[in-house]
């Protein structure tokens, strides 16, 4: 536990480091959501552009994105020096008052934004995923195993662009909202405290994993103090009994929260270099 809010400590104090892009205001452009904050940070791969592209999604319950710095803006640094183009999204969280559907809108809206302008950062649309970190992974993992569930045509966005990611990158996640393994936080912030067995189930995404899934990148610690570990292993069985081509890495140290930091976690904070080795095998690199 020590160690998680070590890395909590940095990944506040990073804020006040990181030279950070230039915000877009995601609803910007939607009637009557121009007002809601969430906001997208665009990181374009100016030197050795692969094309690809990644969206990152920070933990924090969702109930705060504070650490947005070690599980965002150091990730999509790193991520431009591998020719990779990110967009780390700041999206609706409980401390603001917002409860699902917010988040799971701000996710599938920010994969349409950037497919919307993938021209304009030199991006290849077919090669878009999502990364996230925490209960950001329990986000991504929503955004590919609920692409089918338009949850923007309620806003009014009505078009053919694909809310499908092409790959799915959940490290140290929050999986189940089921009471064995549930991180308790992170669901109270998503479904508020009257949530229903129904939506115990419906959130529990070892539960939701459908046969068109698209490829996942798994990544977790067993010494994980906040989030039990379990999650990611009944993912992987899940992912495995529906045939979902993917890769899980599951560490024997990393704690919570380290992002992509050796420092922070010497072994698990490796797990960047799999992952690239792994977007050629799936053919995005």
């Amino acid at each position: 536990m020590r160690r998680y809010f070590l890395a909590l400590f940095c990944s506040l104090w990073a804020l006040f480091l990181v030279a950070q892009p230039k915000s877009i205001a995601l609803w910007k452009d939607v009637p009557n959501m121009k007002s809601k904050p969430a906001k997208l940070y665009a990181y374009p791969a100016d030197q050795n552009n692969t094309g690809v592209a990644v969206l990152i999604f920070p933990g924090g319950s969702y109930n705060h994105t504070m650490g947005i710095a070690t599980e965002g803006f150091r990730v999509a640094e790193w991520l431009n020096s591998q020719g990779i183009n990110a967009f780390v999204v700041k999206y609706r969280t409980g401390s603001l008052g917002y409860h699902h559907p917010a988040m799971i809108q701000d996710a599938q809206y920010a994969i349409h934004y950037v497919r919307q302008h993938a021209r304009e950062y030199a991006l290849d649309p077919d090669k878009l995923g999502v990364m996230g970190f925490s209960a950001g992974g329990h986000l991504v993992t929503m955004c590919g195993a609920f692409h089918k569930e338009n949850y923007l045509q309620e806003l009014g966005i009505h078009d053919d662009i694909s809310l499908k990611p092409d790959f799915v990158v959940p490290v140290y996640p929050v999986v189940s909202m089921r009471d064995e393994i549930v991180h308790k936080r992170s669901r109270r912030n998503l479904l508020t405290c009257h949530y229903t067995p129904e939506d115990k189930t419906k959130f529990s995404m070892e539960l939701n994993i459908p046969p068109d899934m698209p490829p996942v990148f798994l990544v977790t610690a067993k010494d994980d103090p906040v989030v039990n570990y379990q999650n990611s292993v009944c993912l992987d069985r899940s992912l495995t009994k529906a045939q979902v081509k993917h890769k899980f890495l599951l560490y024997e140290t990393g704690g919570h929260g380290y992002g992509l930091d050796e420092k922070l976690a010497p072994e698990a904070g490796k797990w960047k270099y799999e992952f690239i080795k792994w977007l050629k095998d799936i053919k995005m690199l």
